[in-house]
């Protein structure tokens, strides 16, 4: 599979983790759109949120609990956003399912 998150789970490609788990990795963003800004991803490969179904839909839950852990640990208490982008017209430029996880400022509405 050509996936640049399956090749950074695999280990092919270095990140900047935050932490991991045996269903996911959490790692900073290369090109951070805040003073904190890292992405949550399932090891499985699920191409997007269009994907979630009876079989795997468990990974959502569990993603947000590691997202709550992360939070309180980079003490974001102030907020922070979850964004999930889904397709090319959504703005997804990674065809696996991700959260991009931003905080330390204060976030404008509506967004892009």
């Amino acid at each position: 599979m050509d996936c640049l998150f399956c090749k950074i789970i695999a280990g092919e490609i270095p990140c900047k983790k935050l932490y991991e788990d045996e269903q996911v990795l959490a790692f900073y963003d290369i090109d951070p759109q805040a003073p904190v800004h890292f992405l949550v991803i399932p090891k499985q490969h699920i191409a997007c949120a269009s994907e979630i179904d009876s079989e795997n839909s468990q990974i959502v839950a569990h993603i947000f609990e590691v997202i709550a852990k992360l939070v309180a640990s980079l003490k974001l208490s102030d907020g922070y956003r979850v964004v999930n982008n889904c397709g090319v017209q959504g703005g997804q430029t990674v065809p696996h399912l991700h959260f991009h996880i931003l905080g330390g400022r204060d976030m404008t509405w509506p967004p892009g």
